[in-house]
């Protein structure tokens, strides 16, 4: 016979994948919630319609016909598709394979990747993570290809198209060999100092105000306050010289071996060099931008369970980063826009 799919009852469907796999009008009804007598009826419509006993009642159960067994993995498969379409995704962190990748400096994998592995050891152990440096490759289109999950970095425009959520905000200081005797820096003694930078960039990229914008994302690649310390030193005499620009931050402990250079850092990365090398740390002689630092994803993706997850996790490894706003600022604090948005702070 002739049959349209459009008029097909599907709960028929639903019968037969629960007969299959239970080989049982009765465990099927209990499984599917229906009556025994409905079930049944349901088979007989189904073996109408199809032309096929479909079952036989045997003293073991009901055995399928080969009709039957070329049908149920195709019937099967797409009842998985109706309902993982249909209800709510599940991902569950602690039995998960799955890997994620994220695109970072080597400032954020310093002063935060140590605390996400710790939260992945508690907590999924089995999760793999991939880190890809934010410096050389188009973030905005490896998220809209779907080949990063996340990124983080100071953004100063985000697209409809991405989601964003603050982590945590900083501001700059200046980093010299211990073996120096800097004390509390005046201008006067700051201006005569040679300072290492590092910049993000690439060769041929563009710089906006401290930032390089591709596919409508515009992320912070000057890794320190320009605007503030030409303002510092606009109308003097002599202004310090910024002798080396870096890619990554990686070199500083080294290249401070040299005790005739200093560099500008950011806050939480002072911190933890000191810690570990022989560095000392100073505040600057006048005000820098506070700045925020976020994570963005596809927005396409703001559901989807597993990365709701990673998304709470990397919010988690930025909690020892946090620092309530008050905490910076100084009479002249100045704040940069994007944080302003973040915050919510007056300009």
């Amino acid at each position: 016979m002739t049959m349209s799919f459009n008029r097909f009852d599907l709960n028929l469907l639903r019968v037969f994948d629960a007969v299959m796999q239970e080989r049982s009008v009765l465990r099927a009804s209990q499984r599917i919630c229906l009556s025994p007598t409905a079930v049944s009826h349901a088979l007989a419509r189904l073996r109408e319609l199809l032309d096929d006993e479909l079952f036989v009642r045997t003293t073991t159960g009901m055995r399928p016909t080969a009709r039957s067994v070329e049908m149920a993995p195709l019937i099967r498969e797409a009842w998985r598709s109706l309902e993982a379409a249909i209800d709510p995704p599940k991902f569950e962190p602690r039995h998960s394979t799955r890997r994620f990748t994220i695109a970072v400096s080597d400032f954020i994998t310093m002063v935060m990747v140590p605390g996400l592995l710790a939260l992945l050891r508690q907590e999924a152990p089995l999760v793999d993570l991939v880190i890809r440096p934010d410096s050389w490759i188009d973030v905005a289109e490896q998220m809209d290809l779907g080949q990063i999950d996340a990124t983080i970095g100071i953004f100063s425009s985000v697209p409809a198209r991405f989601g964003s959520s603050s982590l945590f905000a900083y501001d700059d200081v200046l980093i010299a060999s211990s073996s120096r005797r800097l004390g509390q820096l005046s201008l006067e003694t700051f201006s005569k100092l040679s300072i290492a930078v590092v910049c993000l960039h690439g060769e041929h990229e563009e710089i906006v105000d401290g930032f390089v914008a591709k596919n409508g994302l515009a992320r912070r690649s000057e890794m320190f306050d320009r605007a503030a310390f030409e303002r510092t030193f606009s109308g003097a005499k002599r202004g310090p010289r910024l002798a080396v620009s870096l890619p990554h931050f990686l070199a500083l402990p080294t290249l401070l071996e040299d005790t005739h250079l200093t560099a500008i850092v950011p806050r939480p990365l002072a911190k933890l060099l000191v810690l570990r090398h022989p560095i000392s740390m100073y505040e600057l002689p006048y005000q820098t931008a506070l700045q925020g630092v976020s994570v963005l994803w596809p927005e396409r993706n703001a559901s989807n369970a597993a990365q709701e997850w990673l998304r709470a996790i990397l919010a988690q490894a930025a909690e020892p980063l946090r620092a309530r706003l008050c905490d910076f600022v100084r009479p002249a604090r100045s704040i940069s826009p994007a944080l302003q948005q973040q915050v919510g702070a007056a300009p």
